[in-house]
């Protein structure tokens, strides 16, 4: 039998594609037998001062190929079994990633894009519009910060700040509103392609009435060899590493209506939560997971330092986020030949068809992880 994905006709249009998300979690909430029951956003976290942070409860894993999290739905439910999936929750993401601060930065800055396809356009070509610009906290280890606007389709070069002050007010740290006005340099680029689902989370002895939702996801993904994405002679490839990710976030939790619960009682249900799937999944691809204690975005710093490319080269080309959402550009031609402009499509498009390491489709990795 086909299995359906009604999400995926809404991927053009969010607003839509959040609302319908929202009846196929509330619909399994009431399978379920929450009647009575509604939902919540992931609260702000008030640190020791009082501070309210947003941030990103989130764990995840890297393995070296998506074909290990093979089947993994099912063996998420067999060993938590109090973790039901929400049915027809599949949706799938393809984007590039830009890390726009280095090793040495406080924080992770890093530009994403969303792209689609034009009517009757090439499936392999990528297309990316819909710049967002973020700040997170360093490592994938804790519940980091995380600070995210989308640019205007008509000025994707101008300052977040106004936008970052607007979304998020007194919300905002000094220590991210600081940051967030350095310059940023592009220090390289990966190529995502990205299947998420949701799912429901109780546990009456650990968290009371409480039931914690979660957005599941597995990434295929490329970093490329250079910050351009230009063949590396070294590798004999534009691309360095191609690995995977399987990541767990807390997206809000249901509570019965009219109780409310305290700060400190949600954050430890969504801890818990957290670590329910990380011990389970721990044990499953323990011979599997790479040990890193890096985000995806911090991945790109260190490879392509890894592989030889010094901040001066960085600073030499000069490169503009933006500049990828261009078919070509004035300001760059082929080294072989200066009359020649080099289309940076073309080389963002090589993350993800690379011959010899495409990224599969997101219906694949769907199919794959049942």
């Amino acid at each position: 039998m086909t299995i359906q994905r009604p999400l995926f006709k809404h991927i053009r249009d969010h607003s839509t594609l959040f609302s319908e998300m929202a009846n196929l979690r509330n619909l399994a909430a009431k399978n379920l037998g929450l009647a009575g029951y509604e939902y919540h956003k992931t609260p702000k976290f008030i640190g020791p001062n009082g501070e309210r942070l947003t941030i990103e409860p989130e764990r995840s894993i890297i393995l070296p190929d998506v074909t290990l999290l093979k089947g993994v739905k099912k063996q998420l439910t067999d060993a938590v079994t109090t973790l039901t999936h929400v049915p027809q929750s599949d949706i799938g993401y393809r984007y590039p990633t830009a890390a726009l601060a280095g090793l040495d930065a406080p924080f992770i800055k890093r530009m994403r894009s969303e792209y689609f396809h034009r009517i009757d356009e090439d499936r392999s070509i990528c297309r990316p519009i819909n710049l967002s610009f973020g700040i997170k906290s360093r490592g994938k280890a804790d519940n980091r910060l995380e600070y995210e606007v989308w640019l205007p389709d008509d000025a994707p070069d101008q300052s977040p700040l106004p936008l970052l002050i607007e979304k998020y007010g007194e919300d905002l740290p000094d220590d991210v509103r600081a940051f967030s006005q350095q310059p940023s340099m592009v220090h390289g680029w990966m190529g995502v392609k990205r299947a998420a689902f949701e799912s429901l989370y109780q546990n009456k002895a650990e968290m009371g009435d409480l039931v914690m939702c979660l957005g599941i996801s597995v990434d295929a993904y490329n970093i490329g060899a250079r910050p351009d994405l230009s063949f590396s002679p070294e590798l004999d490839s534009s691309i360095a590493v191609s690995n995977a990710e399987l990541e767990w976030e807390i997206m809000g939790y249901y509570a019965p209506v009219g109780e409310h619960f305290s700060h400190d009682i949600v954050w430890q249900a969504i801890n818990h939560t957290l670590a329910a799937l990380g011990q389970p999944l721990a044990e499953i691809y323990a011979d599997s997971v790479i040990p890193l204690a890096e985000s995806k975005t911090e991945r790109i710093l260190t490879t392509i330092q890894q592989h030889g490319v010094t901040l001066e080269q960085i600073q030499a080309l000069n490169l503009q986020p933006w500049e990828f959402l261009q078919t070509a550009s004035e300001h760059r031609v082929k080294p072989s030949d200066p009359s020649r402009s080099v289309n940076l499509l073309g080389r963002l498009n090589r993350l993800f068809y690379h011959p010899e390491r495409k990224l599969p489709s997101i219906n694949y990795i769907h199919d794959l992880i049942e």
